[in-house]
């Protein structure tokens, strides 16, 4: 015979990854894909600009939806994404193809 189990067990909730983790992780995949294909040239192609600015307009409305999640601790992990997004925007471009001139 199986034991009964707490009532409670049905009541909890998961909510899964947090909203603020997962634009975190979405800003490293869009902007890997974006400077491995756009910006990995002698030129930074147009289309780069273009997708960092959807992707900013993305993490705008992000965190306007999700105001109350963002609290202290959380903003300053999301800017420390911020500058790792710099840092490895610079680390790619190093590696970049060198420009024949």
């Amino acid at each position: 015979m199986l034991p009964e189990l707490p009532e409670e067990i049905y009541k909890r909730r998961h909510y899964g990854t947090p909203e603020s983790m997962s634009l975190i992780i979405a800003n490293y995949v869009v902007m890997a894909v974006s400077i491995e294909i756009w910006a990995m040239g002698c030129k930074i192609n147009w289309f780069f600009w273009v997708a960092t600015g959807l992707l900013a307009l993305y993490n705008y409305y992000i965190i306007r939806k999700n105001r109350e999640e963002f609290d202290r601790k959380t903003v300053i992990a999301y800017l420390c994404s911020i500058a790792g997004l710099l840092l490895m925007f610079f680390l790619f471009r190093i590696k970049a193809e060198a420009c024949k001139v």
